[in-house]
């Protein structure tokens, strides 16, 4: 786990899990195991607006561009910030091969997002070569 700054600010705390430790970003990206991302945030700066922009940009450097093959599904997953998020709000990013990957918002389902691919391209914007902050990826991955 690791926090997510900016400016000086801690925004939120990236968790990574996985059933067997790898600090091979690429492996975890490509990988068609269960494993989850949780996003603790800790900041009242996080707003539904910054953490959508935010996370477009994400899947922009996740994919070097190419986001039109999953862009439904970019699209249902940012629903998702759509309420109100507010300082200790906890997304649970959780995938689950064969189904797909599943979104919580405080223990609460809100979204089953099917495809390898997709879930390849979130990881990707913490893991990828340009992800969201370096250290936070290095912390991610037990570095």
């Amino acid at each position: 786990a690791g926090v997510r700054s900016k400016f000086f600010m801690d925004l939120y705390v990236g968790g990574l899990y996985l059933e067997n430790k790898s600090n091979n970003p690429q492996e975890i990206i490509e990988g068609d195991e269960p494993m989850a991302i949780r996003l603790h945030i800790i900041s009242s700066l996080i707003t539904s607006k910054k953490m959508e922009n935010a996370t477009r940009e994400g899947f922009e450097n996740a994919t070097k561009g190419n986001t039109e093959p999953i862009r439904i599904q970019i699209e249902e997953f940012i629903s998702v910030f759509k309420e109100k998020i507010e300082e200790d709000d906890i997304f649970d990013l959780i995938y689950l091969p064969g189904k797909g990957l599943e979104v919580y918002k405080n223990s609460e389902l809100k979204s089953r997002i099917e495809g390898l691919d997709f879930k390849q391209a979130l990881f990707g914007i913490w893991l990828c070569d340009k992800p969201a902050q370096k250290s936070l990826k290095k912390e991610m991955l037990g570095n």
